[in-house]
């Protein structure tokens, strides 16, 4: 089983003024398109991998054979989070959540806004290239951070966190540089413009 690039969910431009359709395209078709190739070709002849679905392959590192470890878990990883990231944003969208995600995040963190600063905060300090998450683990919402294309359903021992994302930001500078250079917080401050909180509450 070969794994596929999925279609972004809108037009490049749709996301526009806050994320440029060119950081979308580069981002989309090279980048996002670079780790589902090099996934494919680090399990190519194994049926065992081939056969897994992307999130079992993720979870379950250890049954990689060690010498083809890293690339599954760098763009394996990478396949997963791109594939989650691009349906947690979309046009004429931002705002606040609603409903029970509203509620949960207001009982972990005291107010939206609270967790907004929190979750900027968790993606700044992210040193060099990674990701920030809100993560459902065992039923508590948690802000954590994983380095490169590791993510929570990797575990903590792959990751140093663990738990079910709900919401991902990604500060790769590749997500961001054309349009906002080295200002990782603006980036993130105009990126809740685009959040899409149905999905987020589905992920939920």
């Amino acid at each position: 089983m070969s794994h596929e690039l999925p279609p972004l969910p809108y037009p490049k431009e749709a996301l526009e003024p806050h994320i440029d359709a060119l950081t979308m395209e580069i981002h989309h078709d090279r980048h996002h398109k670079a780790y589902v190739d090099n996934l494919n070709k680090a399990i190519a002849g194994n049926a065992a991998l081939e056969a897994k679905p992307l999130d079992a392959l993720i979870k379950d590192l250890a049954s990689v054979p060690e010498n083809i470890r890293g690339p599954v878990r760098n763009n394996g990883g990478g396949h997963w989070n791109h594939s989650f990231f691009w349906k947690l944003m979309a046009p004429k969208a931002g705002g606040t959540p609603t409903g029970k995600l509203a509620d949960a995040i207001k009982a972990a963190f005291g107010s939206f806004a609270d967790f907004q600063a929190k979750f900027e905060a968790a993606g700044i300090a992210r040193f060099g290239s990674g990701w920030a998450w809100l993560v459902s683990n065992g039923g508590k919402l948690e802000i954590v951070s994983t380095a490169n294309q590791d993510n929570p359903l990797m575990g903590k021992a792959v990751a140093g966190c663990e738990g079910k994302p709900l919401l991902g930001v990604d500060v790769w500078e590749h997500a961001y540089y054309l349009k906002y250079q080295n200002k990782r917080a603006d980036y993130l401050k105009a990126w809740w413009n685009v959040v899409n909180w149905a999905e987020a509450a589905k992920n939920f």
